[in-house]
């Protein structure tokens, strides 16, 4: 008895997850906040090619390439999810000594913030439209001195998602 009602709400909660997930997305309302996204109308290797290209025209080096997207659909089918989300993702992570000197000059404790990722990533059955998206830091810090510090970050980031994305 005890088994069946445990089976039956986790069968309500994975359909209500489901009926969420599924719908408008009206929960990422604060992805603006948080994430800084360029669609960009091009393939996925063309716009990751453009991306390490952004990335090395600041001095700077792309020290590692996570395959996420991989990883996901790798580890979906052991996890019983089926739905594929991207056709291709990958996070870019580089460092830059200058950016991450005053971040660390400021305060070590920012050392979390290093390194610096970007993504790159097409959407499952929208191969057409490639995305670029990294994470504000700076975005949400009260302390005006913090913040400052770490929007030059974010201005770096996005200098390198605008030169990529024409």
């Amino acid at each position: 008895m005890r088994l069946n009602f445990y089976l039956i709400v986790s069968l309500f909660c994975a359909l209500a997850w489901s009926l969420m997930v599924s719908s408008d997305r009206s929960y990422a309302k604060d992805l603006p906040d948080l994430v800084e996204v360029v669609a960009i109308e091009s393939t996925f290797q063309d716009v990751k090619e453009r991306v390490i290209f952004a990335v090395e025209s600041q001095g700077l080096v792309v020290d590692h390439t996570s395959d996420v997207g991989g990883m996901l659909a790798r580890t979906g089918k052991d996890l019983g999810e089926i739905q594929l989300v991207y056709e291709d993702a990958v996070v870019l992570e580089f460092c830059s000594a200058l950016y991450s000197r005053r971040m660390a000059q400021f305060s070590p404790h920012l050392l979390a913030f290093c390194p610096y990722a970007i993504s790159v990533y097409t959407l499952h059955g929208q191969s057409d439209t490639t995305f670029v998206a990294f994470k504000r830091i700076a975005r949400g810090v009260k302390n005006k001195e913090t913040r400052e510090v770490l929007k030059q970050i974010d201005d770096l980031l996005m200098s390198i998602v605008e030169e990529a994305a024409f």
